[in-house]
């Protein structure tokens, strides 16, 4: 679990514990969190892990089962925790989290209000960020998906950063004990242009806001709600690909060129006295998820 301390960051430098959280790392496609217990086990493929063997190792500590498996002991940090949790909701990745916290620009010491939590994975991240001084208020209208955020919360140490309220904020906006208080502002609801004059109002001076819609649709009445309070209005979809690079073998006496591209977008590096390097684009690539609006509040002239 987290880690915090008021005078430093969010850290792991500390040995697994009874009563821990820990994502179980088996392939870099298939990972789970477990909590520590002294008299359970894990079975999987490799063979059965005794949890009572895990206690007092540190995070990232690679322990074999009965068979000689192994498998990895990773901290819960955001990044993994988001390819974990449950998923209650679409939930957004990292792809587009960093890309958030970035544009919102949020830092330690940050009040955040969010609307809806959904499965918590932004949130999480949005903590992280804003640890260890700052505090993120996140609402959703539904109780049991917010009584379940809030389990999650504490599984991963993160409840004492986070507030999950249970409100609709589309109908009724936010508490207005936020009024002016607020950094940034982050909704993903189906009608976001509902709740953005609520959102107005909560932000600081030169405040932004980010509005997350899977349909342009949604993008586009947000944008025509956001004109009148806010400025320097931005869309952005972030698209994400990645690359397979790996060794197909030596060449052997094969004269070869130094680089080629494939028709399927494959990049080979050859050399006549070296392996064939082969670089391709995965083929479950990641492709829309949605689109994210950022516009920053008015700030009125004296």
């Amino acid at each position: 679990m987290l880690s915090i301390d008021p005078t430093k960051k969010i850290s792991f430098s500390r040995h697994i514990c009874e009563g821990d959280l820990v994502i179980v790392y088996e392939r870099h496609d298939n990972m789970k969190a477990v909590k520590v217990s002294q008299e359970s086990v894990l079975q999987n493929r490799f063979g059965v892990f005794k949890h009572s063997d895990w206690i007092g190792k540190p995070f990232g500590s690679k322990v074999f089962s009965n068979k000689g498996g192994f498998i990895y002991l990773l901290a819960p940090t955001p990044e993994l925790w988001t390819l974990v949790l449950s998923h209650r909701t679409q939930i957004l990745y990292i792809a587009d989290i960093s890309f958030v916290i970035m544009y919102l620009e949020i830092v330690p010491g940050c009040l955040v209000l969010e609307s809806g939590t959904g499965s918590g994975s932004l949130t999480t991240s949005l903590a992280r960020a804003v640890a260890p001084t700052g505090h993120v208020y996140t609402f959703d209208f539904h109780e049991e998906r917010a009584a379940s955020a809030r389990e999650d919360f504490e599984k991963t140490g993160i409840s004492s950063l986070v507030t999950v309220g249970v409100r609709d904020i589309q109908g009724e906006g936010f508490p207005d004990e936020f009024s002016g208080l607020a950094d940034s502002v982050f909704l993903d609801l189906p009608q976001p242009w509902l709740a953005i004059p609520s959102a107005g109002k909560m932000l600081k001076p030169d405040g932004v806001l980010c509005s997350f819609s899977p349909c342009i649709e949604q993008v586009q009445r947000a944008c025509d709600s956001l004109r009148s309070n806010f400025t320097d209005l931005r869309t952005f979809e972030v698209l994400l690909r990645t690359y397979e690079v790996r060794d197909e073998g030596n060449l052997g006496s094969l004269p070869g060129k130094k680089r080629q591209r494939s028709s399927k977008g494959s990049i080979v590096l050859e050399n006549s006295s070296s392996p064939i390097v082969m670089a391709r684009p995965c083929s479950e690539a990641k492709g829309h998820t949605g689109y994210l609006t950022f516009a920053r509040l008015k700030c009125l002239s004296l």
